[in-house]
């Protein structure tokens, strides 16, 4: 699995690895060192042998490179920080849709909502589940209604009572 980090710094980990070798170190304590497997350490010097200082190139992994650049990125980040309401919807809630849409609008890149969930990551944002009261809810009205109301809509006097299972006949349950 390749290591995380810059090019700059992968390719750094490599001469230290084969400056370690060449210092007379073995594959196995050259690897401890660098913190990685010994039968890197030896591919690395085996290409080294072939190619000469192009062991030390790091390449970009492969894949599909981004449809949105940094600079688009960040000035995503910037429109969803304003807010839906600023980008004309009628709720305060951000949704996958909603943000496909902006990118479509901003930068003319289609993304499916499904996938969008890539783009937040990138910008270090986690998807939220919205509150499933309202923020207008009013607590004092709700215990007044419930404890003087809700006992007059009660279908039976205590709240529950055993019923019949069969729909002929009540007193056979």
């Amino acid at each position: 699995m390749r290591p995380t980090g810059s090019p700059d710094l992968i390719a750094d980990r490599r001469r230290r690895a084969l400056d370690l070798v060449d210092a007379g170190l073995s594959l196995n304590a050259a690897a401890r060192q660098v913190g990685c497997a010994p039968i890197s350490v030896k591919r690395w010097r085996d290409t080294r042998i072939e190619k000469g200082k192009g062991v030390f190139e790091v390449h970009l992994p492969p894949g599909r490179p981004p449809r949105l650049t940094e600079r688009q990125i960040r000035k995503l980040e910037r429109l969803l920080l304003r807010g839906p309401l600023a980008c004309g919807y009628r709720t305060d809630l951000w949704t996958t849709q909603r943000i496909a849409d902006l990118i479509g609008e901003a930068f003319g890149v289609s993304y499916h909502r499904d996938h969008i969930g890539r783009v937040m990551k990138r910008l270090g944002w986690t998807h939220q589940k919205p509150e499933r009261r309202a923020s207008e809810r009013n607590e004092e009205a709700i215990r007044r209604w419930r404890d003087e109301r809700f006992a007059e809509v009660k279908k039976t006097p205590s709240g529950w009572a055993r019923t019949s299972s069969s729909s002929t006949n009540p007193a056979s349950s």
